[in-house]
């Protein structure tokens, strides 16, 4: 699986596209904010020859889902996202006010996934991890061939996702951490939703959140 970070809106939120030599790509935590930040999803896409299948979300905080409707018109795909998320959906119109925005209701059909489902696209499947505590429901995609975990913004580079917003809590996030990625392995490279790419091994003997936890 090959994956493309492509980096959209104010709060510098990591954009997916998945993709392997079947041509077919997934695209998750579509960020994309105006035209041309949809523009350059576009042109990645069509420059790859790829066909967009699968649209996922690892949650549903403002930043990451700024494009699920522009995704949904150009390619006619529903929302994937873990049904713990679908108050923060149902809530975006009110919740985009307190960041001053105008940000109306997401028309995309959504279909729910859930903890231990599998999503495939292509020659590609995806295991789902759910794993809370920076949102009520966040999830993390791990395609297990290669090695390499989507983590929305469970796990950063040096630096773990922030639990002061509704549905988080420290605690639970620490677990998710350390219980559901921690045993996937040290050479996991790891993707979040800010920020460069790292591995599990880097984050549990460096990230000053977790060390010494395992």
């Amino acid at each position: 699986m090959e994956v493309q970070s492509l980096t959209f809106n104010d709060f510098s939120e990591n954009t997916y596209i998945l993709y392997d030599d079947s041509k077919s790509c997934a695209i998750v935590d579509p960020g994309c904010s105006n035209a041309t930040e949809e523009k350059q999803l576009t042109d990645f896409i069509e420059a790859k020859g790829l066909k967009p299948v699968l649209l996922i979300n690892t949650h549903a905080h403002i930043d990451h889902v700024f494009g699920i409707d522009f995704v949904h018109r150009k390619w006619g795909l529903k929302l994937h996202i873990h049904r713990g998320e679908q108050p923060l959906i149902d809530m975006l119109p009110q919740i985009s006010k307190m960041y001053g925005l105008n940000v109306g209701a997401i028309e995309a059909p959504v279909e729910h996934i859930e903890e231990g489902d599998m999503i495939t696209f292509g020659n590609t499947s995806l295991e789902i991890y759910f794993t809370p505590g920076h949102s009520p429901a966040s999830v993390c995609f791990f395609e297990r061939k290669s090695k390499q975990l989507i983590a929305g913004d469970v796990l950063f580079q040096g630096s773990i996702g922030r639990t002061d917003l509704p549905g988080g809590d420290y605690d639970t996030l620490i677990g998710s951490i350390t219980d559901q990625l921690f045993p996937l392995g040290d050479d996991v490279i790891v993707y979040p939703g800010h920020g460069p790419a790292t591995t599990i091994e880097v984050e549990r003997r460096s990230n000053p959140f977790l060390i010494g936890l395992v």
